[in-house]
């Protein structure tokens, strides 16, 4: 097995790594950073994320599984005190994974051209100078014209992230969707949006048109990056044919992260079961 391992920068993570890397020292494992079948990180979902961009081109043949080792992990399934488990887990290698849906996005430029790429929690649309004006298109057909500080679009598990905190549905990753929320829309007699989340179809796609695209203080994040888009007149976000696969060493089931990221309920309340 090839494998390779992303690392966060703090001196825990990196100790962390250097003991996993001793217990994988035998000739069933080759350290390939290059074209490995598992990456495993080390951190938090940041460097989950980190690592998810860096081997995106090579999503068919790649599984990943997390170590985590900061404040919030919703990525991860490992702790440090689960180290040595995690390495016997790999040199048993089930190579059985869960596919997640992940979020490809088309930025078709001024000039013509146009460029792809792809998320794993969500892109965002946002003006900072002043609002943004949009024409959104769902399937061809003409949906709203919003104004407001932007746009975000997320994948089932990136629901839980910053679509989340817009006031968006936590969605399941077993469902084909995409899922819209605005962000700060002005709705007044002369502007009206829906101004609530909306989930689209596994055959849908959405179309963003931006008003004054040319305009300073229009930027797109694609998951943990940021960066303008003056030069882009219209963005297209569809399901992407490619899939993340999560390694099933260990993994959590989505419920149960989602309760103990965000509830946090106690032992005897997550023991109890509905008769």
């Amino acid at each position: 097995m090839k494998y390779a391992i992303v690392t966060s920068e703090t001196s825990h993570s990196q100790a962390i790594q250097q003991r996993l890397q001793a217990g994988l020292q035998s000739s069933r494992f080759k350290y390939d950073a290059e074209h490995p079948d598992i990456v495993i990180t080390i951190g938090g979902d940041g460097t989950l994320l980190k690592a998810f961009h860096q081997y995106a081109k090579q999503l068919e043949h790649v599984q990943f599984s997390s170590v985590h080792t900061g404040h919030l992990g919703f990525y991860t399934d490992w702790v440090e005190d689960d180290l040595e488990e995690l390495i016997t887990s790999l040199h048993q290698d089930p190579k059985d994974s869960v596919a997640y849906p992940l979020l490809k996005v088309t930025l078709h430029t001024i000039d013509g051209s146009k460029r792809q790429l792809l998320a794993l929690n969500e892109a965002t649309i946002r003006r900072y100078e002043g609002t943004m004006t949009a024409e959104i298109f769902i399937k061809n057909s003409h949906f709203e014209l919003f104004k407001g500080d932007g746009i975000c679009v997320s994948t089932p598990t990136g629901s839980t992230g910053l679509n989340k905190s817009l006031g968006g549905a936590v969605v399941h990753p077993s469902l084909d969707t995409l899922q819209l929320t605005e962000i700060a829309s002005l709705n007044n007699r002369v502007y009206r949006s829906i101004s609530s989340p909306i989930l689209i179809g596994s055959k849908e796609w959405i179309d963003i048109e931006i008003a004054n695209c040319e305009q300073t203080g229009v930027f797109m994040t694609l998951d943990q990056c940021n960066f303008p888009i003056e030069d882009v007149r219209r963005v297209h976000f569809e399901i992407a044919e490619e899939r993340v696969q999560f390694a099933l060493y260990r993994h959590t089931h989505f419920w149960d992260r989602v309760e103990q990221s965000f509830i946090g309920s106690s032992d005897h309340a997550r023991n109890r079961h509905p008769h």
